[in-house]
């Protein structure tokens, strides 16, 4: 087993230090996400932490790791007789991206099962995690069936496996730490409010700083042990004081009046459910004991919201996560001083100074930010963030572009948009847009397996079986059960398409309220393929060229965020347009094969400049066509006077063409589901 890197030996990050030296004193707090630019530490953080962890008694030879002073009663391995426990290093077990569920939650022998009635079970992750740590690199591009599997056992503290009415149950309790890269998507927020903590990272600009962290990396690699020697004193000190912490944290008072802040600074940022509060209080009772109090002060309240409700809070998928601190402090403020607290004890000397690191020199410890650090990761969602759109009637900024463009058009109010799907039955990644045969869906028929069998389909292999009986020698009950007799069940669901939208910016669509509601009709697509899963991608045309905007990305914030910044004007180069979309999904396709496109471009429909600008598109178009590109077709032309040219467009991609209003869902028009269909047809 290789050396991890020590913690302590982890250069500034202080938010994502702190946040997981909470969670090591306090595991009720929940687990911390930890979101930020690639190259920032964060995987290094977080295997660190487990040397850090106490040791763990468990049962001997039990592969559910039960305690010995309180053994699991259904445990697979159990009963346990009264024995003494043995203790081993707490685990910190990594699910990969690309994990089956079997992986996660174990798999059961459906053979041993169905012919000898034995629940022969062989334990995944989650067994493996309880008691410990559950470390999920990019969570946000983690399959949705896995998902559900851990909001379950995240839930319920135990994972249950069903196959045709055999169960097997275990506990699996454990700390879940999370890291993702925003511009790569986001979380559902059914998982993000499961984690008790969030912090933001980022790559220090100091000159200083960067170079120490290269030089501890360099000695690292080129001898760990003795790299980790040198810290073996200051992790011993870390791990000493995360220990008294724990023994202090029974006896840290929560007040009513600290009780009575986190009620109001819950209710003030407006955040879903009671989950806030309660990790919030965890949080700041932890934050106590960390700092070696008995008591908690209104600084733990603050840092405790600092940490606990910037994921909470998000009200739309396209908002940056974070708070507004001015109002955080205003609302602690109104709550009032907790009780039994006075001004001497705010701050503690004991818990902010800078002498009490527990790490030592230039290392780890995790000290409680302060409002006043200038050394400090910027507020959490203000890096990266786009900046917004000029308002209207604002002057032009310096460097603005030439050639008539103008200044970017805010977007109108998104809406709830129709459905768009791509025809057919397609295997890609599991969604909610596009028929698709997946693991879990509704059973439509059965086969035999290739690989591992997951899910049986119980009434097409007792049909296998049945004409074998007699020659198989059955005489009791049982149905005698061979491995080629078993058969999978096939199912349909949905998939995540690939949706890259071809926008028109040119000067035909630069009216500035038609350009905004355009915006707005683009939004709403954007928010319908957050919802569904998908990837998205964006491709602009105006003056005498295309361009990608925006590669194809699970991120969907990104993508809004270039939509917002978009200027128009200059010429329609249609044709280009289509031809540079184009050679995007020939990509895709090679890089993602089983990911079906849905191509929405949103233009009038006119085309300018070049040479026969039109037929040019017309020929761009029947080459999508030809290679079964699915295709929808956004009519942005207004007025009395309609030329009809996205219709015509529309029927040279192969798709249909839909207005603005008949994008809407509550509109009269009839659902657009196979997008294709109207093409087909003509």
């Amino acid at each position: 087993m290789s050396t991890p890197y020590p913690f302590t030996a982890i250069v500034g990050q202080d938010d994502l230090r702190l946040g997981l030296l909470l969670n090591a004193v306090s595991p009720a707090v929940g687990g911390v996400l930890v979101r930020g630019e690639k190259g920032t530490a964060k995987s290094t953080a977080v295997r660190a932490l487990a040397a850090l962890m106490p040791e763990v008694p468990v049962v001997p030879g039990c592969r559910f790791s039960c305690d010995p002073a309180s053994p699991d009663p259904a445990c697979p391995d159990g009963p346990h007789a009264e024995a003494a426990g043995v203790s081993r290093p707490a685990r910190t077990v990594e699910l990969p991206v690309g994990a089956s569920e079997d992986r996660l939650v174990g798999a059961l022998d459906i053979e041993r099962a169905l012919s000898e009635g034995v629940k022969a079970f062989e334990p995944g992750l989650l067994a493996d995690a309880h008691r410990g740590i559950l470390y999920v690199d990019e969570v946000n591009l983690l399959h949705d069936h896995l998902v559900d599997l851990l909001l379950d056992a995240a839930a319920m503290g135990a994972s249950y496996v069903e196959r045709e009415g055999v169960s097997v149950r275990h506990a699996a309790r454990f700390l879940l730490v999370g890291t993702m890269n925003p511009e790569e998507g986001e979380l559902r927020p059914q998982l993000l409010d499961r984690f008790g903590l969030t912090v933001e990272v980022s790559a220090s600009r100091d000159t200083d700083e960067r170079v120490e962290v290269v030089r501890r990396r360099l000695a690292y690699d080129d001898d760990p042990e003795g790299f980790a020697a040198r810290w073996a004193e200051e992790e011993g000190a870390l791990r000493e004081r995360i220990a008294a912490a724990r023994v202090l944290l029974p006896r840290v008072v929560l007040s009513d009046g600290v009780l009575r802040q986190i009620a109001a600074t819950c209710a003030a940022f407006e955040v879903d459910g009671m989950r806030a509060d309660i990790v919030m209080a965890r949080t700041a009772t932890a934050l106590a004991a960390w700092a070696g109090r008995e008591e908690v002060t209104a600084d733990d309240v603050r840092q405790a919201a600092l940490l606990a409700l910037p994921h909470r809070r998000r009200r739309n998928p396209f908002d940056a996560p974070g708070l507004d601190e001015d109002k955080l402090d205003q609302t602690l403020d109104e709550a009032g001083p907790p009780e039994n607290s006075d001004g001497d004890d705010q701050p503690d000397p004991d818990g902010g100074g800078d002498d009490d690191r527990g790490g030592g020199g230039g290392g780890g410890g995790g000290v409680p930010p302060q409002a006043d650090g200038e050394d400090r990761t910027p507020p959490q969602g203000s890096e990266g963030d786009s900046p917004s759109p000029a308002p209207e009637g604002a002057p032009d900024a310096p460097g603005r572009p030439a050639g008539g463009e103008q200044q970017p058009v805010a977007s109108a109010e998104p809406f709830r948009t129709k459905m768009l799907s791509v025809p057919g039955l397609g295997e890609g990644a599991a969604g909610r847009r596009s028929r698709a045969r997946t693991e879990h869906g509704r059973t439509t028929g059965a086969r035999r397996p290739e690989g591992a069998l997951t899910k049986l389909h119980l009434a097409a292999t007792v049909q296998a079986a049945a004409p074998h009986q007699r020659a198989r020698g059955r005489a009791g009950r049982g149905l005698v059960v061979r491995r080629d007799d078993l058969r999978q069940a096939t199912r349909e669901g949905r998939e995540g398409n690939l949706v890259l939208f071809v926008v028109d910016a040119s000067g035909s669509m630069a009216a500035r309220q038609r350009m905004s509601a355009v915006k707005g009709a683009v939004l709403s697509l954007l928010l319908d393929a957050y919802q569904r899963r998908d990837k998205v991608g964006l491709v602009t045309f105006r003056g005498k060229e295309a361009e990608v905007a925006l590669p194809p990305t699970s991120s969907v914030d990104a993508a809004a965020a270039r939509l917002e910044s978009l200027p128009t004007g200059g010429r329609t180069p249609l044709a280009a347009g289509l031809l540079k979309a184009h050679d995007v999904l020939r990509v895709e396709r090679l890089r993602d094969p089983s990911r079906r496109p849905l191509l929405v471009v949103v233009t009038d429909g006119r085309a300018t400049g070049g040479p026969e600008p039109v037929a040019l598109a017309g020929r761009a178009g029947r080459l999508h066509r030809s290679e079964g590109t699915a295709s929808v077709v956004v009519d942005c032309e207004s007025g009395y006077v309609r030329l009809g040219l996205a219709g015509e467009l529309a029927r040279e991609l192969g798709g249909t063409a839909v207005t603005l209003d008949e994008l809407r869902a509550d509109s009269i028009a009839g659902l657009v589901k196979d997008v294709t269909a109207a093409g087909r047809a003509a």
